[in-house]
């Protein structure tokens, strides 16, 4: 049910362009408000540029918006991980299926085109320098605060969009209200950015198509490929402790390190010193909240309702997919905002909350546990399964090659730990992980978890695959 009065997007983000495509696109007048200055005049400015791994649910969510063949010129194909041990022996763990990957995408350099692509409609107008100061719960009314001049305006405002990121301001009023429950939790690793330029010829110096990691137990580099022959590091280190960056505070020990830990990777890294002195040392925050919208015409979507740290690649990925549910549920409800947020806020929650935690269990097996062979045996043996009984799907797969719903696929990551247990408590595994036995022990664990009632098809799984655990 169309308004007179424009919708108010606040935040520029990814999220929020993406979303106002959305609008645009259904004929709406929105009006986007951003605190930073335009990054098409100024260059990035978002203080966190940590490439971004595309996976299917972000690009369901840009085909949907008419725009994925745009954005697939400048992005990368990763078809697993390249590992690097301290002494530089490589290891590679393919991701899925063969043909399957995610993408290494710049985060600058996308909401740069997510930018021209949002403001080459007519009805959509980007207001930069402008901070939200105030949303009235009473009225429809939000304020900003025009940086520039320094002066206020306050504007009718009866649909509001907040996707401001994880320091939200829409947020941060509804915290105020009654019965809202907010947490903000920092892990105690922090990251830095780091950048191994293309060699001599312009050409990557490292395999293109992969992502690189070197695991070191309670910390790690990584590393994703740039379309200019690039890549760009991200070091993931706890503040304090033994190591730590805290300790990094000389030229010599930033280099003693480095030499330490990633041998194989300090040769290619000629701006180490340079990129470690400039770049700052960023913390990583997880914020849960609940509701996520306010009387049906405010809603948080993206970071300001459900922020992540990035070890799952899908902090990007879930808030594409806000979008893609949102406009599903727009046909849904014949267009009624006043049903379709609250119904939103009540449907999403779980996944956010999935999606979560996924990703702080996903950093403690791309840190510590990929080097293990007892998960690599893991990982084998998974593939295996789920070649002979395509109904079984590995949970990484679920997560970033299907719209499988996060909140299945945690209940799933549960279910297979304890069908692995199982399976790696067979005594010489090494030599059976491809006998009957296991095949027994699957099929005993299928079987107890077969449900009845999950025979139906889960919504948008990979074609001919059922849910059946």
């Amino acid at each position: 049910m169309k308004s007179s009065n424009p919708v108010i997007v606040v935040g520029a983000g990814l999220v929020g362009t993406l979303w106002t495509i959305f609008l645009a696109r259904r004929g709406y007048q929105v009006e986007v408000y951003e605190r930073r200055p335009d990054m098409r005049r100024v260059g990035y400015t978002g203080g966190r540029s940590i490439n971004l791994a595309m996976s299917v649910r972000g690009w369901t969510a840009l085909e949907k918006a008419g725009i994925r063949q745009r954005i697939e010129q400048t992005a990368i194909p990763m078809y697993g991980r390249m590992m690097h041990d301290l002494e530089g022996k490589l290891t590679f763990q393919p991701y899925g299926e063969e043909g399957q990957a995610i993408y290494s995408v710049s985060r600058g350099g996308l909401n740069l085109e997510l930018l021209h692509l949002a403001d080459a409609y007519e009805n959509v107008c980007f207001h930069f320098e402008h901070r939200c100061v105030d949303v009235d719960l009473e009225q429809p009314l939000i304020t900003f605060e025009d940086l520039r001049t320094g002066k206020y305006k306050t504007i009718e405002a009866p649909l509001i969009f907040g996707a401001d990121g994880a320091f939200s301001a829409v947020r941060y009023v509804l915290q105020r209200t009654d019965r809202f429950n907010y947490a903000q939790h920092y892990i105690e690793h922090g990251y830095k950015e780091l950048t191994i330029p293309p060699g001599a010829n312009g050409r990557h110096q490292m395999e293109v198509n992969a992502l690189h990691i070197w695991p070191r137990k309670q910390f790690m580099l990584i590393a994703l490929p740039n379309i200019d022959g690039s890549f760009t590091c991200t070091l993931f280190l706890p503040f304090e402790g033994n190591p730590a960056f805290e300790q990094l505070n000389t030229d010599e020990a930033v280099t003693d390190f480095f030499k330490c830990y990633f041998p194989d990777a300090v040769p290619l890294m000629p701006t180490l010193l340079e990129d470690f002195r400039r770049n700052p040392t960023s913390s990583l925050v997880t914020t849960r909240c609940y509701p996520w919208q306010w009387q049906g015409r405010i809603l948080l979507i993206g970071d300001a309702a459900h922020a992540i740290v990035p070890f799952y690649g899908q902090g990007m990925n879930a808030g594409f997919e806000d979008c893609t549910i949102l406009d599903a549920m727009y046909d849904e409800y014949g267009g009624d905002w006043s049903r379709i947020l609250p119904a939103f806020s009540a449907q999403r929650k779980k996944d956010g909350d999935a999606i979560l935690e996924l990703a702080l269990r996903n950093f403690v097996e791309m840190r510590d546990l990929v080097a293990d062979p007892k998960f690599l045996l893991r990982k084998k043996i998974a593939a295996r399964l789920h070649e002979r009984h395509p109904e079984f799907l590995p949970v990484y797969s679920m997560v970033s090659f299907s719209t499988i719903p996060y909140h299945v696929a945690l209940q799933e990551d549960d279910r297979q730990n304890e069908l692995f247990e199982r399976i790696l408590a067979i005594p010489d595994i090494e030599q059976k992980w491809d006998s009957q036995e296991v095949e027994r022990v699957f099929l005993e664990w299928f079987r107890q978890h077969r449900l009845e009632e999950h025979k139906e098809p889960v919504n948008n799984a990979p074609s001919g695959v059922f849910y059946t655990l």
